[in-house]
């Protein structure tokens, strides 16, 4: 190829490079911003500190809760706000709730017990295999 030729086409592959179509670049600047959920929709898991357990109804890509609620975190073990944060029906030995819980402390459970939580039994059928399946599709 002569050297103009090269150029040229060195320069349309530059070009082409640096002009991506706006969505494109959104899309990688989500995808960098936002990394992929380590867990799952039904998914049972326990808090890697603290004794308790639940199962997973939502995912949030990144922390998405008020400061209120996080500033309530001792300093010394507040989890970064910048990975994904699970929504858990959780129990511990006393009792049921709801959960916010970051990914960073949460790790799977296999214990194969079944979550006590009573709006499990709304949302999921199971477990089965050790995870729990949505009865209907969830969304936002």
């Amino acid at each position: 190829m002569p050297y103009e030729a090269a150029r040229a086409t060195s320069r349309r592959t530059a070009l082409a490079e640096t002009h991506q179509p706006a969505h494109l670049g959104k899309e990688r600047e989500y995808a960098m911003k936002h990394r992929a959920a380590k867990f799952s929709i039904g998914q049972i898991v326990r808090h890697r500190i603290y004794p308790f357990r639940g199962v997973i109804f939502d995912v949030d890509p990144e922390f998405d809760n008020t400061e209120e609620w996080w500033n309530a975190i001792p300093e010394a073990v507040r989890p970064s706000k910048d990975q994904p944060f699970y929504h858990l029906f959780a129990e511990n030995a006393e009792t049921e709730y709801v959960a916010y819980v970051s990914e960073q402390n949460l790790v799977p459970d296999d214990s194969d017990q079944p979550i006590r939580h009573p709006q499990v039994k709304q949302v999921f059928s199971g477990p089965e295999d050790g995870l729990y399946r949505p009865r209907a599709p969830m969304g936002h």
